[in-house]
């Protein structure tokens, strides 16, 4: 049990470490996304988030996975203190990024009117993805710093990088969309990018490394294994962008730009505070796998203990927003956006899925099942996207939330089933505790609030739902960690300072 309550601890530890800088930019997305709303409307967001996914899925396929690869590879050579090696790694990575990045600007110039027309249905911003075509070669190279700063353990540089970039780009780009409306979001999303850019090499220059001549077949020869665990990487990133592409394609094609950015603000909303969670927790869970990869018992057991903390931390967070999603959604946009609250109830029903099967996901990386992970992905977006489009064709907005939900219990089951062949996985006890009571409860909550509207009632039914599931969480967490023990700790630390 102790060894137990030390493992709950760590994560812990690790998830409010990185939460919270992940908190501090999600602040100030908010305020970005707020003045964006209000600025440019639902038309405005939609041609922005069209124009950033277009370049999005281009870089996830020039981009060859250096992202993730790179990290292993880089933190590897600097780990073995072999200054050969590591000068040798960092040089082929910076000639990587390098190309792969003028690679990604050269081919969106080039399909810029294919990419209007396949967005917009027309050739109108053909221009604007020219202009945009420069931001492939700036974030690549971003990439690589960013690769470099983690490889060697620069932590602190990264969330410095970051932040000052997210409030850098806010303070520079709202007066963009202020002085030209939509006209502005071009130089926004450049001027961002560009921040980022200068700011991750200012912090690079700390790391002392002698470039080595390489020629480009060379360094091709040199990063072989980092291009070859990259691409698996990058066929994944491809999918999962092109299916997202694909579906905003599709709702401005099919309906509207308007209907574009209000499914961009209901997913950003939905997506973005799990994702917190998600993003701190993988942190600390990736490395956690990895050293139990070839253990099957042990990996179950990493696994459900995942599991079990992210259902015991989400329940409470998905229920107030299933209660309180018009407040948000006006909060964080404007009343303009209050059509996607029906789409947004549905969306966090489906973060319950998500969230599980993201817990199992891990795993086939882990143990470098990398193949398996691929078809798993790709089975995924293929019925993600075909419920996305009847859901839309059928129920409009509220549609594409019933299809996130379909789609990620879908998705669960199937981690689940390829994972119990695979390493014959299967939820224990612990898990069973938890999950059962809090997806019960949130469905009941989701329905009822559903039957009353919104009124009076819905808030009285909503605060005892989510009075219940903290109470349940807060049972759950103080068994697993022993919240009034770790209160004591921190009072007497206090003291003693």
């Amino acid at each position: 049990m102790a060894k137990d309550r030390n493992s709950y601890i760590s994560i812990i530890k690790a998830t409010s470490l990185f939460g919270g800088v992940k908190i501090l930019q999600i602040i100030i997305s908010i305020i970005r996304s707020k003045f964006i709303a209000v600025l440019l409307g639902p038309t405005g967001m939609g041609i922005a988030g069209l124009i950033s996914s277009s370049t999005d899925i281009i870089s996830s396929l020039t981009g060859f996975g250096l992202r993730t690869s790179g990290i292993r590879e880089v933190s590897q050579a600097y780990s073995t203190g072999d200054d050969l090696r590591k000068n040798t790694t960092i040089t082929v990575l910076r000639k990587l990024v390098l190309l792969t990045g003028i690679t990604g600007t050269i081919l969106t110039f080039l399909l810029s009117s294919h990419l209007s027309e396949w967005a917009f249905g027309n050739k109108d911003y053909s221009l604007a993805f020219k202009m945009v075509s420069i931001i492939l070669l700036f974030n690549q190279i971003n990439i690589g710093q960013m690769v470099l700063l983690q490889g060697t353990y620069r932590y602190k540089d990264i969330a410095k990088s970051t932040l000052y970039g997210s409030i850098l780009g806010l303070i520079l780009t709202v007066p963009l969309y202020y002085l030209w409306g939509i006209d502005g979001i071009v130089p926004a999303i450049i001027i961002a990018s560009l921040i980022q850019l200068l700011l991750s090499w200012y912090y690079t220059r700390k790391i002392s490394y002698k470039k080595i001549n390489l020629t480009i077949k060379q360094s091709f020869s040199e990063g072989k294994v980092m291009l070859t665990l990259g691409i698996a990487i990058a066929a994944t990133g491809f999918a999962t962008q092109g299916t997202a592409y694909l579906v905003r394609v599709f709702i401005s094609n099919y309906g509207s730009i308007a209907d574009v950015g209000l499914y961009t603000a209901g997913i950003a909303i939905a997506t973005t505070y799990v994702g917190l969670v998600l993003n701190a927790m993988s942190t600390d869970y990736s490395p956690r796998l990895a050293s139990v990869a070839n253990n099957g018992k042990d990996l179950i057991k990493v696994i459900n203990k995942q599991a079990v903390l992210l259902v015991t931390t989400l329940a409470p967070l998905i229920i107030l927003f299933i209660v309180f999603i018009k407040q948000v959604v006006i909060i964080l946009y404007s009343n303009k956006f209050i059509e996607i609250t029906g789409m947004i109830e549905w969306v966090m029903l489906g973060m319950f899925f998500r969230a599980i099967s993201w817990s199992i996901s891990f795993s086939f990386v882990a143990r470098g099942d990398s193949r398996i992970f691929f078809l798993n992905e790709l089975v995924a977006n293929v019925y993600s996207i075909s419920l996305s489009v009847i859901g839309y064709i059928l129920f409009g907005l509220v549609g594409l939330g019933m299809a996130f939900l379909f789609s990620y219990t879908l998705y669960t089951i199937q981690m689940y089933l390829v994972a119990k062949k695979r390493f014959l996985f299967s939820f224990n006890a612990d898990f069973r505790a938890i999950f059962i009571p809090q997806i019960i409860l949130t469905f009941l909550c989701f329905v009822i609030t559903k039957i009353v509207g919104y009124n009076a009632y819905r808030y009285i039914v909503g605060i005892l739902f989510v009075t219940i599931t903290l109470w349940i969480s807060y049972k759950r967490l103080s068994k697993m960690i022993d919240i009034p023990l770790v209160i004591e700790n921190i009072k007497n630390r206090i003291t003693h300072k």
